[in-house]
């Protein structure tokens, strides 16, 4: 079966090429929105050239590093080739995303003069070419090189099937990393140009973030690009095939120690977990046919019905597959568990009880998701209530926010609490490790939903920046709202897999570093606690100060260039005369200042800004990913590297959700606010003071959701991979 995987792949990368080109054959609009749409996709793809130039170093360096420590080891140096594939692949996904966003975005905004449905026609299928190549990248690249390996070193007995899985880890570990430098790096890149256009453009000068009086606003449409689609991209791809790994290291742990009838090889087990994801493929591929929306419909119910459809379709054909794929019943004898006299525990394994953990990864998952939209929604009773705060000021909006994301870790962390405990019941260790590979199954049309958001909000700044009709505007910013929501709910996703994927891996390394048990009581283990919890505090600080710094440049470029800048100076001094007086009322003066303002914004300024920011930044925070876990592991052994991984397992996924939903909710509030909320009779709107301290709130939420957040589930598995890697040589 091996040998056919790699064709579910190619099937998902031809639909991927068909898609791209289908965006590509749309219109593009008028002259000045076609400009305006060159300038962020040459910004994007300067910045993701500067950005894998300095990646390519680390890549380099790393995988000779593997390739001489494996040498000795039970691995192999061929773990450097697993690695530098890894890597090449999250990359390669990252680029072709970014480059069908930045097609994707005029093309929406040119349909959304059509109607809502054609807009989000458009938006869907740019996110689709991002979510089809993560998911065809992520199986090609295993099923081959599994393929490969297996026709190297065969798999006739468990050792050289474990050989050939911890090999394989490899194509995980260059993943994590391509994702850690990707995710920081593009965060710090569109928080910086976010708050210098929300501060000082609609706080202090009084005009809109996507204005193209705003010297900020292409470096802010760029950072939609380079955060939030290449950067989240290479984050689901390392958690699709961080998930993949985890479970093929527990099920060919099988091999050898599990009987039935005599014998069970254990290679449908190990298989599984990739056939699941080969699977996803084609529920993704048919689930986008169902989302449509009419004009004046909610795009969130189409994206939903869309997800759903594949979420069924999954269910339904798991069965089936896992039938085919595991025997009915199985004795597994398990090396980490032992009864109170010290022996190993023996487990009876059923094909219906793995099924049964994959129910549970897609059920676990579909509530985290329904959680986060209610946390984080438009409209919802939580984003209602923040809104709400901003009439106090900054400090109520913030206290309410804070507030907001300290609570909405309670549910996740529930649902993620038992589905660890039902997955472990019917499946031990491999069946949390199944469930979480079944909760990113249907990754295909997730990660498309994902993407749609930072194109639709693309969309509606070249809108704003074009002039276009308000009607045009509405419909982008209708659906660049729902995007909010479903980015938080792609997080919520990568997070709640995180966890299951965070302990399928420990589980894998407690295997490979020959580890039984991990007392707590031992100083040294309770050392490597604390220190693994507080790894993501010192990471999530380091990250939000490269944005403030970065921040900080940008807002002292713009505050430049509006005192500075003849042009942009008489033209916000015309519009704050003129306030909300229609143009045609306008003096022929006032005109003609914004007439010669047009294009003066040194845009380049600030998008320089931006990407020497986060090119220079983002080096310390992967750094310390990967030396803390291989200093841990070589100076306090296994057992201190074990509690570490413990500890950044718990604190990183308490505070990534807490920082993605408070950050999503901030600026889903900002937007009702805009759009005008009536609060115990009064209406607040765009301008008024409760305006400005959501945009306040929502300016602290943007490093919270789009930086550090998102993060820290990357830094937990990574840590986890690198512990993997080096179990054989510190065991």
């Amino acid at each position: 079966m091996a040998t056919y995987l790699p064709l579910f792949g190619v099937l998902a990368l031809v639909v991927t090429f068909l898609r791209y080109r289908w965006v590509g054959k749309q219109d593009p609009g008028d002259e000045r929105m076609r400009r305006i749409a060159s300038y962020i996709s040459e910004g994007a793809m300067a910045f993701l050239k500067s950005e894998y130039k300095v990646l390519a170093i680390f890549v380099v360096v790393v995988a000779a590093l593997l390739a001489v420590t494996a040498r000795d080891s039970d691995s192999h140096s061929l773990i450097a080739l697993s690695f530098v594939a890894g890597a090449a692949s999250s990359g390669l996904a990252g680029f072709i995303g970014m480059r069908a966003a930045t097609l994707a975005n005029v093309r929406a905004t040119q349909a959304a003069k059509t109607g809502l449905g054609e807009a989000l026609k458009v938006a869907f299928a740019g996110g689709g070419v991002m979510g089809l190549s993560v998911v065809g990248l992520g199986v090609f690249g295993l099923s081959g090189l599994f393929s490969l390996y297996l026709n190297i070193f065969g798999a006739e007995d468990a050792i050289q099937l474990r050989r050939v899985v911890a090999i394989l880890t490899g194509f995980s570990f260059g993943a994590s990393l391509i994702a850690l430098f990707a995710r920081v790096g593009g965060g710090i890149y569109t928080k910086a140009a976010d708050v210098g256009a929300d501060l000082v453009g609609k706080v202090e000068a009084g005009i809109p973030e996507d204005h193209p009086l705003n010297p900020a606003s292409i470096a802010d449409n760029v950072g939609d690009n380079v955060g939030d689609v290449a950067g989240m991209g290479a984050d689901l791809f390392e958690s699709f095939v961080g998930a993949i790994i985890g479970a093929m290291a527990l099920g060919a742990a099988f091999l050898g120690i599990a009987e039935f009838n005599g014998h069970f090889d254990g290679m449908g087990a190990a298989l599984l977990p990739l056939a699941i994801a080969a699977l996803g493929i084609v529920v993704s591929i048919i689930g986008t046919y169902f989302v449509r929306v009419r004009e004046g419909g909610n795009p969130q119910t189409a994206l939903n019905v869309g997800e759903f459809v594949s979420a069924g379709m999954m269910v339904v054909a798991l069965y089936f597959l896992v039938d085919w794929m595991l025997p009915e019943k199985w004795l597994y004898i398990d090396q980490l568990y032992t009864d109170a006299a010290g022996n190993p525990i023996i487990r009876e394994m059923t094909s219906l009880g793995v099924f049964f953990c994959g129910v549970v990864g897609v059920a676990s998952g579909g509530l985290i998701g329904l959680f986060t939209e209610y946390y984080t929604g438009k409209g919802r009773g939580p984003v209602k209530r923040l809104a709400g705060h901003s009439v106090g000021g900054a400090a109520t909006n913030l206290i309410g926010g804070l507030g907001l994301g300290m609570v909405s870790t309670v549910a996740p962390i529930v649902i993620i609490a038992a589905a660890i405990m039902l997955s472990f019941k019917f499946g031990a260790l491999y069946g949390i490790a199944i469930a979480a590979v079944s909760m990113l199954s249907t990754l295909g049309i997730q990660l498309a939903v994902d993407a749609y958001g930072p194109i639709s909000d693309n969309a509606g700044g070249i809108a704003e920046m074009a002039g276009l009709p308000p009607e045009v505007r509405e419909r982008t910013d209708k659906l660049d709202a729902v995007g909010n929501t479903t980015a938080a709910i792609g997080k919520g996703f990568a997070i709640g897999s995180a966890a299951l994927t965070g302990l399928a891996l420990f589980g894998a390394y407690m295997t490979a570093a020959n580890i039984k048990v991990i007392d707590i009581s031992k100083a040294h283990v309770m050392a490597g606690l604390f220190l693994g919890g507080v790894t993501p505090l010192l990471f999530s600080a380091l990250a939000m100060m490269a944005v403030n710094r970065a921040a900080y440049s940008m807002i002292d470029e713009v505050r430049r260039q509006f005192r500075e800048n003849k042009f942009l100076k008489a033209a916000l001094d015309a519009m704050r005369r003129n306030d909300d007086k229609p143009r045609e009322e306008w003096s022929e003066e006032d005109k003609r200042a914004m007439d010669e303002a047009d294009g003066k914004a040194e845009y380049g300024h600030c998008v320089k800004i931006s990407t020497n920011s986060a090119i220079r930044e983002m080096a310390a925070p992967g750094v310390i990913a990967i030396a803390t876990p291989i200093l841990t592991g070589f100076i306090g052994g296994a057992e201190m590297l074990g509690g570490m991984i413990c500890g950044v397992t718990v604190v990183a996924v308490l505070m990534a959700i807490f920082q993605s939903n408070a950050g999503g909710a901030w600026d889903n509030a900002k937007k009702m606010v805009e759009e005008g909320v009536n609060i115990k009779g009064i209406l607040y709107e765009r301008g008024s003071e409760a305006h400005k301290a959501a945009v306040v709130g929502d300016t602290v939420g943007d490093p919270f959701k789009d930086t550090s957040g998102p993060s820290l589930n990357i830094l937990l598995k990574l840590m986890s991979i690198v512990g993997l890697v080096i179990a054989p040589v510190i065991a």
